[in-house]
């Protein structure tokens, strides 16, 4: 073997130093790998349940680093569009508080402006709500419990997906979570308020406890408030704790915490009301129009039996019995209890939504987190009853696995793109490089500006065509998005432009008439062999003004 290696120098394959280089990296990751191997060893002996979960978050985080970095999958619309956010900082945005802007400026000001800049983050928040679900179920339970549901939610395909992909659920699960174990913090140190009772002949033990008592409640005011600046379904975090508090523990009504978590989280929040104000409280409109609010009350069945389908689809049917069995039979103790009414109540509430309109797959997912501490903990005595339920267990979480792997290489299906969920994160990038030739090429004689009728297109434009330039969205058919908030390039006159839309489309009018000239080029995207969607790609010359109008619904 060594003969093997240096004969490669004298046949000029590698030179010397190539050769010693690689010698000394090896030699100097295989001494890391051993001495990171014995550290863990002797933790281990001491805390075996926190080394495997650290041992096995490290694994998990170093294969999806790798993954972003040479996976098959663009940057999604969603997490495009909230980049685009993070290049214009404000108290809120039309659709979303300004938590997602924020993160991405920060992940993207260490690591650039880049595909890991932006997911760096979801790294991070996911290996979190890994600790903090563990942290939650050992208070709960035990350090075998908080050590499955921790291991649990990252194999799950719905919360597997937010470690990687960052749109707003990866850090809503993490304040979720947070808020989880807060609240049962703040309410395991109300219960030790009777021992202040004992404490009556000393006042700095009284004070103190006190003090904590008060600190829970405001640190859970804080990560609900972040909640809600993160994604507005953190407001069924108070339907859960006032439903819990009315099934277990009828006290707090009368107790200071609660208000002062609910004043503090308020507070928290009410930048995103300001920024409402300011614009037309268009927050509330594009909510109650997501709601179908004006649409009144109408029975969809088929819209029930699509979010039933789906939420089978991102648990796995077998997880999903499993927790609401478990959810159901440990509702009798305090700590069933809080788990189930943390769960019930959400998924309830999204059913009878989806009777009466369109729900999203991954709305109802802060329902399944106690779910997940409940099955964990219910898996135990399962585990110890027989070879069947062992099997039914095993089966359950090896198909989650299976599902969750062909998630992150749906290529092993060889799925036609109409059903392939991942198609909508793939031809963004080679998008951008065939309009970064096209804008190359024409902005020699004048300046060029870039647009879209979809803020998607728009956004995914705005990251992959080289230099990230400033894109727009005109309003054409489709209802309000950020973009309206935005200045627009009306006062772009005589620039040339490109106008991008999906499919093989024609041009509409009112862009036509904007422009002296229009040139039309179709541009099909292939990723693998496999065609992903064709592009219009119209070359405009001349801009001379283009008549504004308002969406037509929000």
């Amino acid at each position: 073997m060594l003969f093997r290696i240096f004969s490669r120098v004298y046949v000029g394959v590698h030179y010397p130093s190539d050769v010693i280089a690689g010698g000394f990296l090896g030699l100097t990751m295989a001494i890391s790998v051993t001495g990171l191997y014995k550290k863990a060893y002797e933790r281990y002996k001491e805390n075996p349940y926190s080394t495997i979960l650290f041992v096995f978050l490290f694994i998990i985080c170093l294969f999806r680093i790798y993954y972003i970095q040479s996976g098959p999958l663009d940057l999604s619309p969603d997490e495009a569009h909230y980049w685009e956010w993070s290049r214009r900082l404000d108290w809120s945005y039309y659709s979303k508080g300004p938590v997602i802007a924020y993160l991405i400026y920060i992940g993207t000001a260490i690591f650039g402006d880049n595909v890991f800049g932006i997911r760096a983050m979801a790294v991070l928040f996911s290996a979190l709500s890994s600790i903090f679900i563990y942290i939650l179920g050992k208070k709960l339970y035990d350090e075998k419990a908080g050590l499955m549901s921790a291991i649990l939610i990252q194999m799950i395909p719905l919360f597997s997906t937010f470690g990687i992909i960052f749109t707003i659920d990866s850090p809503f699960i993490f304040f979720w979570i947070l808020s989880l174990l807060l609240f049962w913090k703040a309410i395991d140190i109300q219960d030790s308020g009777v021992r202040i009772q004992e404490f009556k002949n000393s006042k700095e033990s009284c004070y103190l406890l006190l003090v904590t008592h008060h600190f829970y409640w405001i640190l859970l005011g804080l990560s609900i408030g972040f909640g809600l600046l993160t994604k507005y379904t953190m407001a069924l975090f108070y339907l859960c704790v006032f439903l819990f508090i009315l099934s277990k523990e009828k006290r707090l009504l009368f107790a200071k915490g609660p208000y002062i978590a609910i004043i503090i989280s308020l507070l928290v929040f009410s930048p995103v009301v300001l920024w409402n104000a300011e614009h037309a409280w268009v927050t509330l409109r594009h909510t109650a129009g997501q709601a179908n609010v004006e649409e009144g009350f109408r029975i969809t069945i088929m819209r029930f039996i699509e979010f039933i389908g789906s939420q089978f689809g991102v648990i796995s049917p077998l997880l999903l019995v499993l927790m609401a069995i478990s959810l159901w039979k440990l509702r009798g103790q305090r700590e069933g209890a809080f788990l189930f009414w943390f769960s019930a109540p959400i998924i309830f509430f999204f059913i009878l939504k989806s009777l009466q309109g369109k729900v999203q797959a991954n709305w109802a997912m802060p329902g399944y987190i106690t779910g997940i501490i409940s099955l964990s903990a219910f898996y135990k005595n399962f585990y110890s009853e027989g070879r069947g339920k062992k099997l039914l267990i095993t089966s359950a979480i090896l198909l989650s696995v299976v599902v969750t792997s062909i998630a992150h290489y749906p290529s092993i299906l060889n799925l036609p793109v109409k059903v392939d969920p991942t198609s909508r994160l793939r031809g963004w990038k080679e998008l951008g490089e065939e309009v970064t030739k096209i804008y190359d090429k024409i902005s020699v004689k004048r300046p060029v500006f870039i647009f879209s009728d979809r803020y998607q297109v728009s956004s995914e434009l705005a990251f992959y065509v080289k230099g990230h330039p400033v894109t727009y969205c005109i309003v054409h058919k489709r209802r309000m998005n950020q973009y309206d908030l935005w200045p627009g390039f009306q006062n772009l006159l005589h620039y040339d432009a490109i106008f991008v839309r999906i499919g093989d489309t024609r041009l509409p009018k009112k862009v036509e008439e904007a422009f002296e000239k229009i040139e039309k080029r179709l541009f099909t995207a292939y990723t693998s062999d496999k065609k992903i969607r064709d592009y219009s790609i119209f070359l405009c010359y001349d801009f001379k003004g283009m008549r504004e109008e308002k969406p037509g619904s929000y």
